[in-house]
């Protein structure tokens, strides 16, 4: 229980990445269960690059070192996509990445021997199997544990932006969901995940871990799975808001907008300002929101329940942080969301190939395509 009690402070607000990719058979354009042979192929070949087991076999997850820029994060995940694509070509595979695979049969996929994934199993059962889902996580260096449920308040209501940029999982089990995210409705549905209960203090979080783990649920689980939480053993906040990018261009300008948004907010309470909340019934129905419509969804503003259009809002927020993305070395990554609002996010494209030619297996290639040809 240490490792999630003491915080790990991070003098600076630097970043870590984590970007989970799976792997997909060119013929059948399913998921093939190769990740323990890409990572025992790209360990010989590039030992300095962290690539991770995940939850199923079909999947890798690239993690960067700590870094101080999104630019040196995305330069680092760039060299180890290269190195990917080399390793997955000599094995005869695709790279491919989004929140969900749209028409893969989730009862076929086989969960990693990992011990704590396969207790996650084992206590959820039918719906633990159904995680068929990827994501994107992204941490930020906090300089004292006080900040931390302030500054995770403050991006709760940010929610529904960086979902609907990421949302790129409208197709589940050969059907369109209607759902910008349907990776979100899934995920939510494990007892340890979803959005968290409105903690205020640090105390506050560290006494609901206790219950917990005496509970027993930390010994099932291995932690708590919020959408934002507190990662102790880093000094971070890791925000898990995001469907998985299909492509590095679009990994960086959600990068940029986290940073800014994390370092903008704890600016704001070291000078004494009130962080802005919502009621957490706004928050969860926001998330909502953002999950069924994307980039076409009106969300909750404020706690008098105004209502805006979340590119409107999204764009406004965008240019409040430009000056601060200047200063962080992220102003370039930054603009490419203005990109995403003028192209359409990953789900928008994927329902009007499918829509075009009725078949997922080519929303599968165009999504394997992005994965390569999307750089920033």
């Amino acid at each position: 229980m240490a490792d999630h009690m003491n915080f790990n402070r991070s003098p600076e607000p630097t970043l870590g990445v984590e970007w989970e990719i799976g792997l997909i058979d060119p013929e059948t354009r399913d998921l093939t269960p190769r990740a323990a042979d890409m990572i025992k192929l790209m360990s010989s070949r590039r030992p300095d690059l962290q690539l991770e087991p995940e939850f199923l076999k079909n999947t890798v997850e690239m993690v960067t070192g700590v870094c101080h820029t999104v630019p040196e994060a995305v330069a680092e995940l760039s060299s180890g996509l290269d190195s990917l694509r080399e390793c997955a070509d000599e094995m005869g595979v695709r790279l491919w990445s989004a929140g969900s695979h749209p028409f893969s049969d989730w009862r076929e996929q086989e969960v990693s021997d990992k011990s704590p994934y396969t207790e996650i199993i084992r206590r959820t059962r039918f719906w633990g199997r159904q995680m068929l889902i990827w994501g994107l996580h992204v941490h930020v260096g906090i300089s004292n544990e006080a900040k931390v449920w302030p500054i995770i308040n403050a991006l709760m209501t940010n929610y529904p932006h960086l979902l609907a940029l990421s949302a790129g999982s409208p197709g589940w089990n050969g059907l369109d969901t209607g759902y910008a995210s349907n990776r979100t409705m899934l995920y939510q549905q494990l007892p340890t995940a979803g959005a968290p209960y409105g903690f205020n203090t640090w105390s506050q979080w560290t006494e609901y871990l206790r219950q917990q783990d005496k509970s027993g649920v930390i010994d099932h689980t291995g932690s708590m799975h919020f959408d934002i939480r507190p990662s102790a053993k880093w000094g971070t906040i890791e925000v898990r808001v995001s469907d998985a990018p299909s492509n590095l261009r679009e990994l960086a300008a959600l990068t940029a907008l986290t940073h800014c948004l994390v370092v903008y907010y704890d600016r704001a309470f070291e000078a004494g300002e009130t962080l802005p909340s919502l009621q957490p019934w706004h928050v969860r129905e926001n998330k909502w929101r953002a999950a069924r419509y994307g980039m076409e969804a009106d969300i909750i503003c404020s706690r008098n329940t105004d209502t805006v259009s979340v590119v409107d809002d999204i764009r406004r927020i965008v240019g409040v942080l430009e000056p601060l993305a200047g200063e962080l070395g992220c102003a370039a990554e930054l603009d490419v969301v203005h990109e995403i609002i003028d192209k359409g996010a990953a789900y928008r494209r994927q329902r009007e190939l499918m829509e075009k030619t009725g078949d997922w297996r080519d929303v599968v290639d165009l999504t394997c395509t992005e994965l390569i040809n999307g750089r920033p």
